[in-house]
């Protein structure tokens, strides 16, 4: 098998695909010392999507990039890893996308940009795949804080319904799709968890794991947005709004068979992410 570029290697589900793929993964870092402190095997190579030389020569030799990026106001990045892996003679391109992209009510950034960047892999002429996740529960990590020093879990939306599906589920996939194009090159895969849950039922199935109560207090759009505004650029924090609307429309609450489909066995569940991830909280 030859090489696995994996892009975003230290990421909720990079790291997973890291392990997945073992010594064929050539694994794309910002940070080689995060690399080596989570223990992922592969050869780690530092670079950056706003380089493309740099780009080209970690692809080059490798059989497939498994490709995801984070920031909706640098399309270039997309387009970079693209443009690399065809002038590297890359074969397969394992992109992550969001189930977003699938609803037409859905036009913030965020959807925006995951459509055109899906759109400009196919126009590329290379084979790929597309993994369109929900929301993954690693987002739960950001109330890791709150939990620790109050037991309070804050967030907007308590009540919508989000079938939030395990990084691992999705890093299987991946794995599974850069192993075996022929099977998985241009399909399309809607992954989420086995169930939909709502924030506040999240809070509840992650005070049963740490085996105390959590409050969870529901923010107020104008809350909300205030911190992600700290955090993020105004354009990212109005789509995060916007995305939590629809969301309380029911937008979320679809249960896909696709990770049972691919992999063979059912999803995770929430409770069983959190009790993996129970250290983050305590």
């Amino acid at each position: 098998m030859k090489p696995v570029v994996v892009t975003g290697a230290t990421g909720a589900v990079g790291r997973y695909v890291a392990h997945g793929l073992g010594s064929a993964g050539r694994l794309l870092v910002r940070d080689a010392g995060r690399a080596a402190a989570l223990g992922l095997p592969g050869r780690v190579l530092v670079g950056d999507y706003r380089e493309p030389e740099g780009l080209r020569r970690a692809f080059e030799g490798a059989g497939a990039v498994f490709a995801v990026t984070n920031n909706p106001l640098r399309p270039a990045d997309d387009e970079n890893i693209v443009a690399a892996a065809r002038a590297a003679g890359v074969g397969h391109v394992v992109k992550v996308s969001w189930l977003g992209v699938a609803d037409p009510g859905a036009d913030d950034l965020v959807a925006r940009w995951n459509r055109e960047a899906e759109e400009r892999l196919r126009a590329s002429g290379l084979l790929w795949t597309v993994l369109r996740l929900r929301s993954p529960m690693s987002n739960a990590l950001g109330w890791a804080a709150g939990v620790r020093a109050e037991g309070v879990v804050r967030a907007l939306g308590g009540d919508a319904a989000t079938a939030a599906v395990d990084p691992r589920d999705v890093a299987e996939v991946a794995v599974a799709a850069v192993r075996d194009p022929a099977a998985h090159a241009g399909r399309v895969y809607g992954l989420t968890g086995p169930v939909a849950l709502s924030a506040r039922q999240q809070t509840a199935e992650l005070a049963a794991v740490l085996g105390r109560p959590l409050r969870f207090e529901e923010l107020s759009e104008e809350q909300a947005l205030a911190g992600w505004r700290r955090k993020l650029p105004e354009p990212v924090a109005q789509a995060l709004l916007a995305a939590a609307r629809r969301r309380a429309d029911g937008a979320a609450a679809s249960v896909l068979p696709t990770v049972a489909e691919v992999t063979g066995r059912a999803p995770g569940t929430f409770r069983g992410w959190a009790e993996r991830c129970r250290g983050s909280f305590v």
